[in-house]
């Protein structure tokens, strides 16, 4: 199915009308995950059904907070999820559980602080920098945002994990750039197996042919850590000092080579991949609707005039944050999560069977007309006043697992946004709007490409 839009809303994905089955599933999977969503979910708060193995979509902020934060043991991260991020990132804190997981988010959660995460925005500040050059060379024609900003936060995040490798730190920032962007979108797809609920130990070929691959990322991480052991802590420590200066209060445990270069790998993945889209999409609502542009360029050029911006800027732009806000809720890079429930429990007056898969659509939750008004709209100011339930905008998830970037992700999106908004001017082109396409994460198809002019009025 194509992607939609209309004069008044932003492109969307039309969602199943009808049952799938087990074969249609997996033509629907392999082609856009979104379309596996039924459109009833948009309109009630919990949908179940059948499809090889019983099955339950959650779209109640209740019902999710049970999930998420009340019963977080009860559900963890589906054997699909396992089966497709284990090669990439190994038992690392996004798919590891319970005692694993929570030793490693005790010994990273430091690398995370306000003050780390703060002590990181120059490179941030220096990435958009680049970026906003690199865009001004495209005046006058098209672009595609969505390659420009995958450069800019793989920017920022390499250099605070490879940084000071000098030549071999660039071949491995280009190497695994290309080994993750190859994973994702090759490999990171559902089969027949994960469809019918096939147990883990039967291979999946598709993964398989992605070992060679896999293995040489890797040992270009562990590389990576061993010199950064043998060299010393940076004068201003990165992210990469900070896993390897980390140690769980509670047991002492710090992590080995295996454990940094996997848990290094997922924030790699998580800390540009994520980013690179919310801003893509960002762009191109702010391409939608001029007038929101034309606000959010007026505060970022009153507030930065003809610098980037830094982490001081942040409390002074607020409708910048509220955009990227709004971008996570209509387009949530994690799009779909899925859950594997362990224990006999009740949602929403349901039975929830062990074995049963437990599915959180984000982007259904997001889009739900029982929890938000005209929700396909694009409206920052709905952020204003925040008075939608907690559990009801969920685009790092919640609970002990929230994600342990959320701040990291936050603070390079408002910083990248606002340094490119108070210089350039983006508009749509015509007959090109980008379709959302989960795999993954949830890609514009095609790319983001918006006319650039130079922004005016700037100081």
């Amino acid at each position: 199915m194509d992607a939609r839009t209309t004069a008044d809303t932003p492109v969307q994905v039309p969602l199943a009308t009808v049952p799938l089955g087990i074969l249609g599933s997996l033509r629907v999977a392999q082609r856009n995950l979104l379309e596996l969503i039924p459109e009833i979910a948009l309109h009630q708060l919990m949908v179940s059904g059948r499809t090889g193995k019983r099955w339950h979509m959650v779209m109640d902020p209740g019902a999710l907070r049970r999930v998420l934060k009340d019963k977080v043991d009860d559900y963890p991260k589906s054997d699909v999820t396992k089966l497709i991020l284990g090669p990439a990132i190994g038992d690392s804190l996004f798919v590891a559980e319970g005692a694993h997981w929570r030793w490693q988010r005790r010994a990273a959660a430091p690398a995370f602080s306000v003050r780390n995460v703060e002590a990181l925005a120059p490179v941030m500040g220096l990435a958009a920098e680049r970026s906003s050059e690199r865009i001004t060379a495209a005046h006058g024609r098209a672009a595609n945002l969505f390659d420009e900003m995958v450069t800019a936060t793989f920017e920022v995040i390499s250099d605070v994990t490879f940084s000071g490798g000098g030549d071999t730190g660039g071949l491995a920032r280009d190497a695994v750039h290309k080994a993750i962007d190859s994973y994702i979108s090759q490999t990171a797809r559902l089969s027949v197996l994960d469809i019918i609920g096939a147990p883990m130990w039967v291979p999946r070929p598709s993964r398989m042919r992605a070992g060679p691959t896999m293995r040489e990322m890797k040992r270009i991480a562990d590389s990576a850590i061993n010199q950064r052991r043998a060299n010393g802590e940076r004068p201003v420590p990165d992210l990469l000092d900070l896993l390897l200066s980390g140690v769980d209060p509670e047991t002492k445990r710090t992590m080995d080579t295996a454990e940094l270069r996997d848990n290094l790998l997922t924030f790699i993945v998580a800390g540009h991949e994520t980013t690179a889209l919310t801003l893509a999409w960002a762009l191109y609502l702010c391409a939608f609707d001029p007038g929101v542009q034309e606000q959010a360029r007026d505060e970022a050029q009153a507030v930065l005039g003809d610098r980037a911006a830094t982490a001081a800027d942040l409390p002074q732009l607020p409708l910048i944050r509220r955009i990227v806000e709004e971008t996570l809720r209509l387009y949530p890079p994690a799009a779909f999560l899925s859950r594997t429930a362990l224990a006999q429990d009740e949602l929403c007056g349901r039975e929830i069977r062990p074995g049963d898969t437990v599915m959180l659509p984000i982007y259904a939750l997001h889009r739900n007309h029982l929890l938000w008004k005209d929700p396909h709209r694009f409206d920052p100011s709905r952020f204003e006043d925040r008075s939608f339930d907690r559990y009801a905008f969920l685009p790092f998830g919640d609970g002990p697992r929230v994600c342990i970037g959320a701040s990291f992700a936050m603070q390079e999106a408002i910083i990248i946004l606002a340094t490119l908004l108070a210089r350039h001017r983006f508009s749509l082109v015509p007959h090109r709007a980008p379709k959302p396409v989960l795999i993954l994460t949830l890609r514009p198809e095609g790319g983001v490409w918006l006319m650039v002019e130079p922004a005016g009025n700037q100081p």
